[in-house]
């Protein structure tokens, strides 16, 4: 990965070419791409540029500044995606559908210019100013293979900054942007003021983490942005709605790079910006010392940093600061509950999903219960520091030593923390105030969500011929006593399958989901909704899933049959950890997976429809008007005939997505009853 000095060099040895922006073209640069999410056609999809009113001398030029022409008219334009993508521009921008676009073509005469509308093949004088639709020829790639060609670069200026970027056939792209100067260990970040001139065309390094060997740099707080749109000079069109990705990782690994994440496909599907961004992790994000100055939260800090660099950029690339929806899966869901609680990060974000987020017992409890800074030394820092050669000294000195010992070791280390605390200024109440007596973002609405199986991948080791039933659900980490209430409440029964390991792991992934997910991620957003504490509530249980976390491999694929080489989701699987991260990016084409069945496509472009209409509207139920306008005709039918997404003040508070979807009554009650984490667990 680059470093910053290389960042700079980056854009010094690219000056030679005269980089467009739009200032210098002198339009708003809209990327209309119609993606219907089926990668392997993508490529033959036609991309276009559309540019601010002008003349069509000054269309041909302003296209051949971005080393493009305007789209040609060869007699079958309304064959392509054109029209529904001008159904789309109407409704965003209020034109009449009479409304003219130059193209390319062969003038009538001097004074008539070819253009079209959505009524069909058409001429202007070529003297009157009409939108321009230039062609975007920017090659279609997978993530991290971008054409860093010259030929599609852009720069963007936002206050001192000038950032050149690039584009693909599916959006803009502004990657390994560094919003924060790189902190010194243990403190909080700030925002970047480094060089003014920034190339933003490859990913930056990940936070330093573990790994076979340990990878990344301590350099590491980047961001990415992906963006249909760039506005112009003088742009009066809309902002376009933010979705500020978090990615998990345990609080110990990850990136916002990982091509899951890339968001091309978001925002080309769903005329949003998105944005993903790496922070500290490990010891390094979350160490805390009883020294009144090593107050941990680091990495929590450091999302909030990408929060403020958001607020005062993002409109420059074309993204909206008063519509930024946090979202994030696993460690990062417990983030956006942490953030929902922290009062730094308040009024930063208007929308927030945290899609499987811990809470329960055994190691869940960490994401939703947060340690005092003495229980964090306690468990965890106190064994640290003598571990990596710290342990003696005055408090100064600890800290001082810690600086001088290699990020490898500190990340590595047996008892690395990774805990978020209660440090009195990010998080100051052990837990998020639902209950309406402490601090939370009251003006966020807000989605919390599982999947099905999502304590699968934590209910410990795979269970051998010998092991009973009990010792494998005290292997997820609870006592004896409570194995036993719930082995023999009848509410855990166990499968008859033939197959004694798996029927004994079912019961385990069961207890464990329940557990570790489902019962207080329903009791947090049933108590939030019966105090108001956020403007809206949703919840939601995925029961569809693409591959997932696997620490026990295999476990999480649908079994294979001839009709279905690569899985048949039909048949009875594990809906894994992480297993909604293809659909909610819409990426399975990132690393070439295989759509399974005939649902995985539709069902992943429902999930990307939902998601991506949350962030617009702060509702998961896409508007009728910009399903038809983009003619996305398979959700449509689908929501048509499922019904609509109910918030949590309905008779059916959770949505189960799956193909079919559904709603329904709360989740797992009576067992939730027996593991102690009843619906009113944070009632008074």
């Amino acid at each position: 990965m680059p470093s910053r000095g290389a960042l700079c060099l980056c854009f010094l040895m690219s000056v030679a070419w005269a980089i467009p922006s739009p200032a210098t073209v002198g339009s708003d640069l809209w990327l209309l791409f119609q993606n219907d999410l089926n990668w392997p056609t993508a490529g033959q999809h036609d991309s276009f540029l559309l540019l601010s009113p002008r003349t069509h001398a000054d269309a041909i030029s302003a296209c051949a500044d971005l080393n493009e022409v305007l789209t040609p008219d060869n007699g079958t334009f309304f064959d392509s995606d054109i029209s529904r993508l001008l159904a789309y521009v109407s409704l965003e921008t209020g034109n009449q559908h009479s409304q003219k676009y130059w193209v390319g073509g062969t003038a009538a005469h001097n004074q008539a210019c070819p253009a079209i509308s959505l009524s069909g093949h058409s001429t202007a004088t070529c003297t009157e100013k009409l939108p321009a639709l230039c062609a975007n020829s920017a090659p279609n790639k997978v993530s991290h293979q971008t054409d860093l060609s010259p030929t599609w670069q852009v720069e963007v200026a936002s206050g001192k900054f000038a950032i050149t970027g690039t584009r693909d056939h599916l959006s803009f792209r502004f990657l390994g942007i560094p919003y924060a100067n790189e902190p010194e260990r243990w403190t909080y970040s700030s925002l970047y003021t480094g060089p003014s001139k920034l190339s933003a065309l490859s990913f930056g390094s990940p936070c330093a983490q573990t790994g076979s060997p340990p990878t990344g740099m301590e350099d590491c707080l980047f961001l990415n942005i992906f963006t249909p749109y760039l506005p112009g000079p003088s742009s009066t069109s809309k902002l376009k709605p933010v979705m500020f990705w978090i990615h998990g990782g345990a609080f110990t690994n990850g990136e916002g790079s990982d091509t899951i994440f890339d968001g091309g496909n978001l925002a080309s599907r769903g005329d949003v910006v998105v944005v993903t961004i790496n922070y500290r992790l490990g010891a390094l994000g979350f160490l805390a010392l009883n020294d009144g100055v090593t107050n941990g939260n680091y990495g929590l800090g450091d999302q909030i940093t990408a929060l403020k660099w958001v607020h005062a950029h993002i409109a420059s690339f074309g993204g909206d600061p008063s519509r930024v929806m946090i979202f994030g899966q696993s460690a990062g869901a417990g983030s956006v509950r942490a953030l929902l609680g922290s009062p730094p990060a308040f009024g930063l974000f208007a929308g927030a999903i945290a899609q499987s987020n811990l809470a329960g017992f055994a190691y869940a409890h960490t994401y939703s219960e947060y340690f005092t800074i003495e229980q964090e030394v306690q468990i965890a820092a106190g064994a640290f520091v003598v571990e990596v050669g710290c342990g003696n000294g005055t408090a100064a000195e600890v800290v001082k030593c810690l600086r001088e010992v290699p990020w490898q070791t500190l990340q590595t280390a047996v008892d690395a923390p990774r805990y978020p605390v209660v440090d009195g200024k990010i998080l100051v109440r052990d837990r998020l105030s639902v209950d309406g007596k402490g601090p939370a973002a009251s003006n966020a609405h807000v989605i919390f969500g599982w999947m099905a199986g999502d304590g699968v991948d934590f209910a410990g080791s795979y269970p051998q011929n010998n092991t009973t039933q009990a010792a494998s659900v005290e292997g997820i980490g609870i006592d004896a006593n409570l194995t036993m209430a719930a082995l023999t409440s009848g509410l855990f029964p166990r499968p008859s399958t033939g197959n004694q390991t798996l029927d004994t792991f079912n019961v385990t992934g069961r207890v464990a989901s329940d557990g570790e997910f489902v019962c207080l991620d329903q009791a947090t957003a049933h108590s939030a909704a019966r105090h108001k504490v956020f403007q809206s509530m949703w919840t939601y249980q995925f029961e569809r899933s693409y591959m997932g976390f696997e620490p026990i491999p295999g476990l999480c694929d649908p079994p294979a049959t001839p009709a279905h080489p690569f899985g048949d989701p039909s048949l009875p699987y594990f809906q894994c950890h992480s297993g909604e991260l293809y659909y909610n990016f819409g990426t399975l084409g990132q690393d070439m997976r295989p759509f399974r069945d005939e649902h995985d496509l539709p069902f992943e472009q429902v999930t990307v429809d939902a998601w991506t209409a949350f962030a617009r509207a702060h509702n998961p139920n896409p508007a009728p008007a910009f399903l038809a306008a983009r003619g996305y005709t398979t959700t449509a039918a689908a929501l048509a005939q499922w019904g609509r997404w109910e918030d949590v003040a309905s008779r059916v508070p959770v949505r189960v997505l799956s193909w079919p979807s559904r709603g329904s009554g709360w989740l797992e009650q009576p067992q939730c009853e027996v593991l102690g984490f009843p619906l009113d667990f944070y009632e008074d």
